[in-house]
């Protein structure tokens, strides 16, 4: 069987325009999230002019931006990035459960492909791992999975 473009090893984001659209809670966490998405789209081959950063408050505003920014045109994608932390209380069932429902409407509603970079961690430890761009780097496997998207959707 040969090789499909699906199966793709390494996507091309050559020609592609994406937008980040980060939470500004966790800052720390967040940041190394957006520094693995910017570094990530340039090893794929992006332009710096296609890949755009537009920031938001926290976790549960990101369905809200993504919508308009899938909405208004001028990018192939949106990627999502986030951080919450469980803690004490319940607020992290709503922030996080709220978050991942409303990009996934955005995504349904849109049809531009919304990719799920929030992190959603029990620990400080756990979220760091995770965000930084030389360990779990998921801030880049967002972009990688919004440019796989971005071609499937071309070519069906």
């Amino acid at each position: 069987m040969g090789k499909s473009a699906a199966s793709e090893e390494t996507p091309s984001a050559r020609g592609l325009r994406c937008v980040v659209v980060a939470a500004r809670y966790n800052e720390a966490i967040v940041g190394r999230m957006i520094e693995g998405a910017c570094a990530a789209w340039t090893r794929f081959g992006g332009e710096a002019a296609g890949l755009r950063i537009e920031r938001v408050p926290g976790a549960f505003e990101l369905p809200l931006a993504a919508r308009q920014l899938a909405l208004r045109g001028g990018s192939d994608a949106v990627v999502a990035l986030g951080c919450v932390i469980r803690g004490d209380t319940a607020h992290f069932d709503y922030v996080a459960g709220e978050c991942a429902r409303g990009l996934m409407q955005v995504m349904l509603e849109s049809g531009v492909p919304v990719c799920f970079g929030v992190l959603t961690t029990d620990t400080v430890a756990q979220a760091e791992e995770r965000a930084d761009p030389a360990r779990l780097d998921k801030g880049g496997e967002a972009i990688a999975t919004a440019i796989a998207m971005t071609r499937l959707l071309r070519r069906i």
